[in-house]
């Protein structure tokens, strides 16, 4: 057996549909690129059409198999309507990646019932509905990989965590609860937990210097986070490689969590 084949039947995906939301840009982007190059089927899943057809067609420009769905992840409807058209795509899918989310930060006294609702319908209340679609089929099928992007303040709380924190610190929960109901089945859930990478949702931060030299003296690379650091994360938790590892939340953060 070369080394080739061997990595193969570790990781590759040939064969697998994946759905990615939040897919269009940051790190779910660099998932969907991720898990399309290693040979899955990618539906890309996100609201705006510009952003999903670039995407897609650079996709199909290197051979790789992808579509899109536009849709609205903030309302019941908009996730059930999403998942059924992702589906018509490749067929029912082996690999959920729940990239999307919403990041409000209004300090926790001025925190509305209307960003609370919000925040808890795209970050927690969508991957519960699209994991309750797609979880029992692959149970069903005997293989599956549900992956969590969450984020640091499920852990801690800092820069105003509020609503945004407990819906990252409940859809890790919600990883551990898909995992005990699944994995003796072939399903296996996990969660990525980011560091402080340079993405569209960290805009506010982004945009302030200091504050981005302070974030990456924090972590023990000296840098921030990129989203093709994901990567081989992703791949790993979407290959046959990570059957033995379930409800867990890994860190991609240079060393951010630690420092």
């Amino acid at each position: 057996m070369t080394s080739m084949t061997y990595l193969s039947g570790l990781f590759s995906l040939d064969g697998r549909v994946a759905v990615v939301t939040g897919g269009s840009s940051g790190i779910g982007r660099a998932i969907a690129n991720a898990l399309a190059r290693a040979g899955a089927s990618v539906v890309v899943v996100a609201r705006k059409e510009a952003e999903l057809t670039t995407v897609v067609d650079e996709l199909t420009a290197e051979g790789c198999r992808a579509a899109w769905v536009g849709a609205d992840l903030s309302t019941r409807d908009g996730v059930r309507s999403a998942a059924d058209e992702a589906a018509g795509a490749f067929g029912e899918p082996d690999i959920l990646v729940n990239s999307a989310g919403i990041n409000l930060r209004p300090p926790m006294g001025e925190l509305s019932e209307d960003v609370w609702d919000t925040t808890m319908a795209v970050n927690l209340e969508a991957p519960y509905l699209l994991g309750q679609r797609f979880g029992p089929g692959m149970a069903e099928r005997g293989y599956g990989r549900i992956i969590h992007i969450t984020s640091q303040q499920a852990h801690r709380a800092f820069v105003r965590s509020g609503a945004y924190g407990v819906s990252k610190g409940a859809l890790e929960s919600l990883a551990r609860s898909q995992a005990e109901a699944w994995s003796p089945y072939g399903v296996t859930c996990n969660t990525l937990v980011p560091g402080f990478v340079m993405t569209p949702l960290n805009a506010r931060l982004s945009a302030d210097p200091e504050k981005v030299a302070a974030l990456a003296a924090r972590t023990l690379v000296g840098r921030n986070g990129l989203a093709e650091d994901f990567a081989g994360a992703a791949v790993f938790l979407s290959s046959r490689a990570s059957a033995y590892v379930t409800g867990q939340a890994i860190f991609v953060d240079g060393g951010f969590s630690v420092h």
